[in-house]
């Protein structure tokens, strides 16, 4: 069919699309020709008959990869444009520039299908929607994503091999670089970079943790060397845990060229797209491992023995290593196992002193039901084990004094010639400096200004270096001397003073057992109070022997018997709020020490079962406080409380700090009246008739000798007393 017969005028009326696509933008930048063909097209459409402001060119893609729609927002555009029925041409260079999938390829020919709109390349026009066309379109879709297939088989094929000799140019951590031959790797050729990588792998083995070793460059104030592959001169950075952790665990510091340590796979997210992450695999799946490629900073069997350390310096698991050693007195931690299950015992702490025990968790673990193992404190069983080990490396002590002393003098070298480095690099940085500043001519001064600033920095660097090199110089810790070593080789003499030195912590024991130990498996026989250890040797030697336990003659823990009497009779009065109240004004304390809380009487009374307080009720009288009593007899609690202080009325008080309780029966009722009784008189009146004092009368009144009632309305309300006829006419 040719071109006029396809082109309709609904095609013209609409826009014609010209789609401009690069995967790399190292293509942009250097496939010049290509991307000027793409743009050309678009005289192609005007020749078509799509007039010049109809024509859009699409190149928002340039620098993206075809194999798929997500990052590609031209692309998506597009789409959107042609669903809608505003594109009458699509036109590219190839098919491979619009998709190299045939999902995204098969989803715009359909949709052009549907909304009549034309597909042309550098071959000629295709209308989707007929048979012909579109079986060539389909076919042109499949060839491009094959092509895709294969450059990528080609170029990976190529990186593969290239890889297995250990010729493939990669990245390459700091410390190295690569030299002029094929697979070349050598070493930096600047001293204070090597020099900092070789203290990183000194220090681990007398420090034994990555963070140890990254707490000893921070406190020495050393600076890290840090190389990228953007940059590849050397950037001296304040060091982090990850980069000591990095150097650490690449196995190219042990001569190593490995390829394939990561593999890229697709996952569907959240919102159903298909996104790609890096997964890194194995050891055993790395795709190229070649031992002794290059000369490295350490041997492999060196390496091997790092990655145990940092594997084991973690949480423990069950089955597992013993982790990390931790803050804590317990010496068997990470090397204690129960004698009956196998698995590694916890730590605990108890007691005032923090005294350390170990258990076996071995709930949950059968069944689903918990199961009891053991539970033993690890004070005793510390001690046995500690002087079992001190027997055995005692011969090797007067060797391990002196490695101690090569040690320490090692220590304190090594952060000193780093600084020494450090000088030395800021020396030649401010000399290349001044090259520069000398070769510039005088006139120039804009560049000559700029390159003296970097001048006189380099020299204010250079000048803060050797200040601080003096000053680490001069502070810095003597070599020993022979009577300092002396004391050390006497020391060795007798290792049990070393071990039990207030100087010596836990972790330094915990340490050393760790370095020779294994496993200490620990059966305990509560029947003969024992506690039989099996120590187990990195040199597989086995060690038996049995502990005896402390004997456990503690009184079990209860509440005071005179405080459980006490709330017994309380009970029968009170709720358990007031009992807890009344106990704690006497400054009565639970069994464990704690103050009486209303939940802790209750739980207390239904140990001892004891009644709850059910409401009192007599025949003699029903018993209510002091507020409750003055609201009956209309009076203010005042007066309640004065009249018992003074004996008029009877109270009940259970125990001291309890609250007083009134009996009210007739006779107390009897006492309060609204009106005075004939032949009694107020208080005034009664003195002057008895003629005594207000004591006296009161005195009296507590002996039954004189009766008296309390008048709670009139003008004279309180106290009077009953005096006889005789006495008043005598007044």
């Amino acid at each position: 069919m040719s071109i006029n017969k396809i082109i309709k005028p609904t095609h013209l009326q609409r826009q014609a699309f010209v789609y401009v696509r690069q995967s790399t933008a190292a293509q942009v930048e250097h496939n010049r020709e290509s991307t000027e063909r793409q743009y050309g097209l678009k005289d192609r459409a005007m020749d078509l008959g799509w007039p010049k402001h109809q024509v859009k060119i699409i190149d928002e893609d340039l620098a993206q990869s075809g194999a798929n729609s997500l990052q590609r927002s031209g692309f998506t555009k597009m789409i959107s444009e042609v669903a809608l029925g505003r594109v009458g041409l699509v036109l590219s260079l190839e098919v491979s520039r619009v998709a190299r999938n045939n999902s995204d390829w098969y989803r715009l020919l359909d949709l052009c299908s549907v909304t009549n709109t034309l597909i042309g390349d550098g071959d000629g026009l295709y209308h989707p929607g007929l048979f012909n066309d579109r079986l060539l379109l389909g076919m042109k879709g499949t060839m491009a994503e094959a092509e895709l297939h294969v450059i990528r088989a080609r170029l990976e094929g190529g990186i593969r091999n290239k890889a297995a000799k250990g010729e493939l140019r990669r990245g390459l951590p700091v410390g190295f670089i690569w030299g002029e031959r094929d697979g070349e790797i050598l070493k930096h050729p600047d001293q204070a970079v090597t020099g900092a990588i070789h203290t990183i792998f000194e220090k681990f083995p007398h420090l034994g943790s990555v963070r140890q070793v990254w707490l000893w460059f921070l406190s020495k104030k050393l600076p890290f060397p840090l190389q990228s592959n953007l940059l590849p001169e050397i950037k001296w950075v304040t060091p982090s845990y990850h980069a000591i952790h990095a150097i650490l665990t690449n196995p190219t510091y042990a001569g190593v060229y490995t390829y394939g340590k990561t593999k890229q796979e697709c996952f569907i997210d959240k919102n159903g797209q298909v996104r790609k992450r890096v997964k890194r695999l194995p050891r055993s799946r790395w795709a190229v491992f070649i031992h002794d490629h290059h000369k490295g900073y350490i041997d492999w069997e060196t390496y091997e023995m790092i990655q145990d350390r940092i594997s084991k310096n973690t949480r423990p698991i069950s089955h597992k290593e013993s982790g990390a050693i931790r803050e804590g007195s317990a010496l068997l931690q990470g090397l204690a196992t129960c004698g009956q299950c196998g698995r590694r015992l916890k730590v605990y702490y108890q007691g005032r002193n923090s005294s350390p025990g170990y258990y076996c968790a071995a709930n949950n673990a059968v069944a689903g039901r918990a199961k009891f193992c053991m539970r033993v404190g690890g004070v005793t069983i510390d001690t046995a084990v500690a002087e079992a080990f001190l027997k055995a490396i005692n011969p090797a002590a007067a060797e391990a004094a002196l490695l101690a002393e090569n040690n320490i003098e090692a220590d304190h070298d090594a952060a000193l010639e780093q600084w020494r480095l450090q000088v030395e690099r800021f020396r030649y940085e401010a000399e290349r400096d001044e090259r520069r500043f000398n070769a510039v001519e005088p006139e120039n001064r804009l560049v000559a200004r700029t390159l003296e600033t970097q001048w006189e920095t380099s020299l204010k660097k250079l000048k803060d270096a050797e200040i601080e090199f003096e000053r680490r110089k001069h502070h810095s810790q003597k070599k020993l001397t022979e009577e300092q070593k002396t004391v050390i080789r006497t020391l060795s003499n007798d290792i049990k003073k070393v071990w039990h030195a207030p100087s010596t912590t836990p972790r330094d024991k915990k340490e050393l057992l760790q370095t020779l130990l294994q496993e200490v498996n620990i059966t305990v026989d509560r029947t003969n109070n024992i506690a039989h250890l099996i120590v187990r040797w990195k040199t597989e030697s086995v060690y038996e022997l049995d502990v005896n336990l402390p004997q456990r003659n503690s009184p079990p823990i209860r509440t005071k018997q005179d405080t459980i009497d006490l709330v017994r009779r309380l009970a029968v009065h009170y709720t358990d709020a007031t009992i807890a109240g009344i106990l704690n004004r006497q400054n009565r304390r639970t069994a464990c020490g704690h103050e009486f809380t209303a939940n802790r009487v209750g739980n207390l009374r239904r140990h001892w079962n004891i009644p709850k307080f059910a409401g009192n009720s007599s025949d003699k009288g029903e018993l209510v406080t002091i507020r409750k009593a003055a609201d009956m007899l209309g009076v203010a609690p005042s007066t309640i409380h004065r009249w018992l202080a003074d004996g008029f009325i009877a109270g009940e008080q259970i125990t001291p700090g309890a609250p007083w309780q009134i009996r009210m029966t007739d006779e107390l009722r009897s006492q309060f009246l609204k009106k005075a009784p004939e032949g009694y008189v107020t208080m005034k009146e009664a003195k002057i008739v008895l003629g005594v004092s207000r004591q006296t009368i009161l005195n009296r009144i507590k002996a039954g000798k004189l009766s008296a009632v309390h008048v709670r309305q009139g003008k004279q309300i309180g106290l009077y007393i009953k005096v006889t006829t005789r006495q008043l006419e005598l007044y």
